[in-house]
């Protein structure tokens, strides 16, 4: 099996790294796997989640292989029906993926006949052993010099053929991982970031590190990253086209060049993933170099009736944002190909993405986009069928990251900081309060907009013992948020971020 889906990855690497079976099965079951399932993953593992489930489908394969072995001792087609079923399987999944056209079935196919035919080859090396094996043992001892020499060579082809055979899956495995790198991308990311801008200075004070709060800029490198990609794509910028059509006057088509030819802007926009718990992570401030999607819309002309622009990734995946979001200059929503001063990282959408403030990444935030598509809310989005929300604006939310939970520190006064967050709106006011106490305000970092976070700090006293502290965020709005938990499923969670730790 694993000489099959080496044969595979290596042809989807010549023809596209998404088409290669073990990656269309494994991107086939996250669509299939149920969201609670998706949720537990993505709280469990982070951003490993898709490492644990290429782990876990290598195991399944790896029990297959030694089932298919220890059935077939006596006859190769119970081998040759799993594996047959295995590589059907690949077939399928291939088939079924959005993101794929007809051929993209070519490196399932190639797997499974390859695959079904290494495996015949090796019954039949391992069958011709054990004859060897039988017909040495002459009573006689007539001609057991002569079989045992047979028998070894026998052994010898055989163990010869299945490392020949492994080599082959290994060189092909590594081979298509590299062509699904090397198109050109880096070359490409290098000529873009030559023309983007320096990020614009932040104003002094926009963060308090030396407290432990996160720096006011997350380092691309450090930015969370949500998705559903197995395997990030690699898109050929000079290739790239996006379609901006459906309820419009006219149709547009444009290629890279021509959409850095535009007007350009840099933006510093936090973004936040509704996947995101009470206190969690995924939260990130960059600076954005791209165009405004309000000008591309008023180039287009959108009809009446249009609701919202229905974004595709290459990959397959949609999403859906307002279109009166969309329209609004105030917010800013950007076509990013610049992240933080260089061309956008692969992982986070390169060449192009959607940056929408203020809304959850899951309906405004397409990465690898290729397509847009003016329409009403009866289309329904990757998540929509799954439950999740048709609007989805990012919710007040406030984070402790000083001190840790159950962190010990000598009593007396210490600094409490973290982060709040208000996309759209910005906030006004951050409290504590230790052991369900009074609250008290917070000092507040410098605001840079109202499309960002802001840091915070509290000098607190704390005596002997162990203590909770929690925090609460305002926002300009007037809206302070509740204690009631909600979880993040569908449209984002509530609640206040609590920590307990040992004061000594």
């Amino acid at each position: 099996m694993t000489f099959a889906l080496g044969i595979g990855h290596l042809l989807a690497g010549l023809w596209a790294p998404n088409s290669s079976p073990y990656l269309a099965v494994g991107n086939t079951a996250i669509d299939l796997t149920p969201d609670p399932v998706k949720q537990f993953a993505i709280q469990q593992f982070g951003e490993s989640d898709k490492t644990v489930l290429l782990g876990g489908m290598a195991v399944v394969i790896l029990v297959l292989a030694l089932a298919a072995g220890l059935l077939s001792r006596r006859s190769v087609w119970p081998g040759v029906v799993l594996i047959g079923g295995f590589g059907l399987v690949g077939v399928g999944a291939a088939s079924a993926r959005p993101d794929l056209v007809v051929l993209g079935v070519l490196p399932a196919v190639a797997a499974l006949l390859a695959g079904t035919a290494a495996f015949v080859l090796l019954h039949r090396l391992a069958a011709r052993d054990r004859t060897v094996t039988v017909d040495s043992q002459d009573p006689d001892g007539d001609s057991q010099d002569q079989g045992d020499g047979e028998s070894g060579a026998s052994r010898r082809t055989f163990v010869l053929c299945v490392a020949g055979l492994s080599a082959v899956a290994a060189g092909s495995a590594f081979g298509g991982q590299a062509l699904s790198r090397d198109q050109g991308v880096q070359a490409a990311r290098d000529r873009i970031t030559r023309r983007i801008p320096a990020n614009p200075p932040i104003p002094g004070g926009a963060d308090f590190v030396r407290a432990g709060t996160p720096s006011f800029i997350t380092r691309n490198r450090d930015f969370y990253r949500v998705d559903t990609a197995l395997s990030v794509p690699a898109v050929d910028a000079d290739a790239w086209r996006l379609r901006i059509h459906g309820m419009v006057n006219r149709e547009l088509v444009l290629g890279l060049d021509d959409l850095m030819a535009r007007r350009t802007v840099q933006r510093t926009i936090t973004m936040t993933c509704v996947s995101n718990e009470v206190g969690g992570p995924y939260v990130s401030t960059a600076t954005f170099t791209g165009v405004p999607i309000s000008e591309l819309l008023g180039e287009v002309g959108v009809r009446a009736g249009a609701e919202q622009v229905f974004s595709t990734s290459v990959d397959g995946y949609t999403a859906g944002t307002p279109v009166d979001v969309l329209l609004d200059g105030d917010r800013g929503a950007l076509l990013a190909y610049g992240m933080n001063g260089e061309a956008l990282p692969v992982e986070h959408g390169f060449p192009v993405r959607m940056v929408t403030p203020g809304l959850y990444g899951y309906l405004s935030a397409t990465k690898w986009l290729v397509d847009m598509e003016l329409t009403t809310f009866e289309r329904k989005t990757y998540w929509e069928q799954r439950g999740w929300a048709e609007q989805a604006p990012i919710k007040t939310q406030s984070r402790i990251d000083r001190p840790a939970a159950f962190q010990k520190f000598p009593a007396g006064t210490m600094t409490v900081a973290g982060v709040a967050w208000a996309q759209n709106t910005g906030i006004a006011a951050v409290e504590v309060r230790v052991d369900g106490g009074e609250w008290q305000r917070a000092e507040l970092s410098t605001e840079v907009n109202n499309q960002t976070w802001r840091m915070w700090r509290a000098e607190l006293g704390f005596s002997p013992g162990t203590h909770t502290v929690e925090c609460r965020a305002t926002d300009r709005t007037g809206y302070t948020q509740v204690a009631e938990r909600v979880p993040p499923i569908p449209n984002g969670a509530t609640g206040l971020h609590s920590i307990t730790f040992i004061a000594t």
